[in-house]
């Protein structure tokens, strides 16, 4: 196992938020393409939680936490590195693992801001009461996020999608667990 990972077990609360693309410079950096356009979890965390790639041989087994010196964006990506990284050979180790932090560790957001994981799986309901289906994931669309819903239509997981934006989402409540819309079953 590299020098800096210790085994550990997944907090309950862990969130994939990325995954390491690959070693960066010669000093133990690695490159991490996170899975969100912004990553203020990668920033925020001081530990990380790594999981080998499954494909290829791994460098190392099971769950390995991981503690960040240093996260930084640097041009369309981010770089990082972390305690007994010290190498290019040990950052090219960790190649295709994938990052977890723990929920916890995320920054405090705003008023009518949400974070795209506490949104997967709520169910989508419109202003007649109509499901609209579940919040199979979120795309980054240029100016505006759209929710992609999957639902069933004749018996065959169907998707749906529906802006992110004030004028379609009247309410979003996470405490009940729904998504409130101005949306019809037939768009």
């Amino acid at each position: 196992m590299i020098s800096g990972l210790q085994a550990a077990e997944l907090p309950e609360d862990a969130v994939e938020v990325g995954r390491v693309a690959d070693a960066w410079g010669i000093k133990g950096w690695f490159k991490v393409l996170p899975y969100s356009a912004h990553p203020e979890a990668l920033f925020s965390s001081k530990s990380w939680f790594l999981l080998p790639t499954e494909r290829g041989v791994p460098s190392f087994k099971g769950v390995a936490r991981m503690e960040v010196q240093v996260v930084k964006e640097h041009s369309d990506s981010v770089v990082a590195s972390a305690l007994g990284v010290n190498d290019r050979s040990s950052a090219e180790a960790l190649r295709g693992s994938k990052i977890f932090v723990s929920r916890s560790s995320f920054p405090a957001i705003g008023v009518d801001e949400y974070y795209w994981v506490d949104l997967i799986g709520l169910p989508v309901v419109n202003r007649q009461k109509e499901s609209l289906g579940s919040v199979k994931e979120l795309l980054s669309a240029g100016p505006q996020t759209v929710l992609v819903l999957e639902y069933l239509h004749d018996g065959k997981p169907t998707e749906r999608m529906i802006p992110f934006v004030a004028a379609y989402v009247d309410e979003v409540d996470l405490k009940s667990r729904c998504i409130l819309v101005d949306w019809q079953t037939d768009y």
